[in-house]
């Protein structure tokens, strides 16, 4: 799979504290999505340290990013009402 994610790991994203092979930066990027997409006025200096001691300012950046373009796109289908071939369940 692309960048390394094995169907194992994406089984997991939705509790990675529970899954031992995603590192910390795996888990913090997984914890800053989450936040980014249902609390993002929440994300505060804390958390950005705790970013910071993984990914630097650009890598912090492209992240949010990709984030953010992920989460715009899974509207616009959400709204359009276009099939998803790959459902995300909310436990």
């Amino acid at each position: 799979m692309q960048q390394g994610l094995t169907e194992d790991m994406y089984a997991h994203v939705d509790k990675p504290e529970q899954y031992e092979d995603f590192t910390e930066p795996e888990r913090l990027a997984i914890e800053f999505a989450e936040r980014f997409a249902v609390d993002h006025r929440n994300l505060d200096e804390a958390f950005f340290s705790k970013l910071r001691e993984h990914f630097t300012d650009v890598e912090i950046v492209e992240l949010a990013t990709t984030i953010a373009f992920c989460l715009g796109v899974g509207r616009v289908y959400t709204v359009l009402e276009i099939a998803n071939e790959c459902p995300v369940t909310m436990s």
